[in-house]
């Protein structure tokens, strides 16, 4: 158990959260949610014990083990693979690396012998003995294959370090589990194996992640962290949304007598009580959401940008988008080959690929900003585009202007500051904020003009290359709903899993041989065993 007291932390005159009284208990997985910069990340610091707050305190149930997702990806460069996972338990660790140093001595002792074998009975006590054949099996599990556990941290890539470390926090099944963004270049396969490793881990685990989808498998209770306050919600995240939403609508309506609010609350819980036998978590929440005090259901302060896109400009005709033959060669590497589909009215395209270069890729050339590329494509006469894409530094390194005159330039009509400042207000700048030099702005706030000017072009086709980048959870939620409520079309790529699971009605994944091209949910499509068998064919074919 983890009993934070009275924490308060402040950095100069800011204030991140202050007299926070908390309590954490064995067998609960807590998602940390707040906006950007709310101290999410550093609330698990603290806990860590690698930030100290201004005041307050954190104590632990004595003996408990603590690990941590480390985020340094270079850390452990010199060090084998497997070796790095087993310094996860780090009592275990010393342990065996005291006894390897006792057993290499020149001049053993006879006191050297009788610490060895105290030594001995204390690794035997922690399963050291199969230590390393568990490390092997939980890298396996995580997409490292075997001839890559006794190489250096070093000589493996970007993504394959982030799983290594992964392994080194879930090693030894501590007592008690920090994450912050476990799944970030995880795919989705590894992701539904940490979900079902999490659902069924009974300890005390604290995960700071934008994955809705994540959250929702694997979280019994959700700790919320808005204006200074930290405040827990027992169910997940869709619960917390729903439910902050639904009280939100009823302070709305003055109107409606007591007893009718209390119903509808009822109403609620009952409903999410049922659907909850449907999670990985679904035991321990279902019993916490039967018990729930209807007083816990409070609205949010939280605040949502305003990303409607159905102002369209144009209706589009029957001919959206037909591509033949398309193919793209980077640095002798080809990243997809032979892609032809036909784009019909009103499809919602998620386009996926195992490397993420090839979906990139993919949108320069549809965009028009690449024109080396093998086949040909056509849009209908009455389409008109907009696109997201992966990076957008180009639209702001450079540029000294403030919001107001960056977003001019992308309005077809309107010039008003009035009508700008009132589209940037919907965007969350407020005030002063829209007078910000773009130059200067962080990256979901990039993320949020970018939107703005997509809205401005008034386009009846969209397309999005991973548009949840650098956005918070309010922002991600926002976006979703704008896409699913969009009435033309949408090509998309992203890695949330809610995002494409609600979104998409038509799956496309590009390949070095070809497409796969399927009408069904996302969740169907990584399911099915015929896609798995056409994808293997077609890798086969490269």
């Amino acid at each position: 158990m983890i009993t934070v007291s009275n924490l308060t932390l402040r950095y100069g005159k800011r204030t991140l959260f202050e007299d926070v009284n908390l309590k954490f208990t064995r067998g609960n997985c807590y998602g940390i949610i707040g906006a950007n910069g709310a101290g999410k990340s550093t609330f698990l610091k603290i806990l860590s014990k690698e930030v100290d707050p201004t005041t307050g305190s954190v104590s632990f149930t004595p003996g408990e083990r603590m690990a941590v997702l480390k985020q340094n990806h270079y850390e452990f460069d010199e060090f084998p693979v497997i070796e790095t996972v087993l310094m996860g338990h780090k009592e275990m660790y010393a342990v065996m690396k005291e006894k390897d140093a006792i057993y290499l001595k020149e001049d053993f002792t006879d006191a050297d012998g009788e610490r060895a074998g105290e030594l001995e009975n204390l690794f035997a006590e922690m399963d050291g003995w199969n230590a390393e054949s568990n490390a092997a099996t939980l890298l396996s599990n995580l997409g490292i294959k075997e001839d890559l556990h006794y190489k250096l941290v070093k000589e493996l890539d970007g993504k394959q370090k982030v799983r290594v470390l992964l392994a080194q926090a879930l090693f030894g099944n501590p007592d008690i589990l920090l994450l912050d963004e476990p799944t970030n270049d995880l795919d989705i396969h590894t992701v539904s194996w940490l979900e079902d490793f999490l659902a069924g881990y009974e300890a005390t685990v604290l995960v700071v992640s934008h994955d809705r989808h994540f959250l929702d498998a694997v979280c019994t209770h959700v700790v919320d962290i808005d204006f200074g306050k930290m405040t827990i919600y027992t169910g997940n995240y869709s619960f917390w949304y729903e439910s902050s939403q639904l009280a939100l609508k009823q302070r709305a309506d003055q109107n409606k007598k007591m007893e009718d609010r209390v119903k509808e609350l009822q109403e609620f819980i009952r409903r999410f009580s049922a659907n909850a036998s449907k999670s990985k978590q679904a035991t321990s929440r279902k019993k916490a959401l039967d018990k729930i005090n209807l007083e816990e259901i409070q609205p949010s302060n939280r605040k949502y940008p305003g990303i409607i896109f159905n102002n369209l400009g144009r209706e589009a005709g029957d001919q959206i988008l037909q591509t033949e033959k398309l193919g793209k060669v980077q640095n002798g590497e080809v990243l997809f080959d032979n892609v032809s589909f036909m784009v019909n009215k009103g499809d919602k395209i998620a386009i996926l690929s195992q490397n993420s270069l090839a979906t990139s890729a993919f949108y320069e050339v549809l965009t028009g900003r690449d024109k080396d590329f093998k086949g040909n494509f056509k849009w209908g006469v009455t389409i008109t585009t907009a696109d997201i894409p992966i990076e957008n530094a180009e639209y702001f390194e450079g540029k000294n202007e403030n919001l107001i005159d960056w977003l001019r330039e992308y309005s077809p009509g309107e010039k008003d500051d009035q009508f700008i400042r009132g589209f940037l207000g919907r965007m969350l700048f407020s005030g002063e904020e829209v007078l910000k030099k773009c130059n200067v702005l962080s990256g979901g706030e990039k993320m949020r003009c970018m939107f703005s000017r997509m809205m401005l072009q008034h386009a009846n086709v969209l397309l999005f290359d991973e548009p949840t980048n650098h956005l918070d959870l309010e922002s991600i939620t926002a976006l979703n709903n704008g896409m699913k409520d969009f009435r033309g079309t949408v090509l998309f790529t992203s890695r949330d899993h809610e995002l494409v699971e609600t979104v998409a009605n038509r799956i496309i994944e590009i390949t070095p041989a070809g497409i796969i091209d399927k009408l069904m949910s996302y969740d169907e499509y990584i399911n099915s065993e015929a896609v798995k068998k056409q994808r293997e064919e077609l890798y086969a074919m490269a």
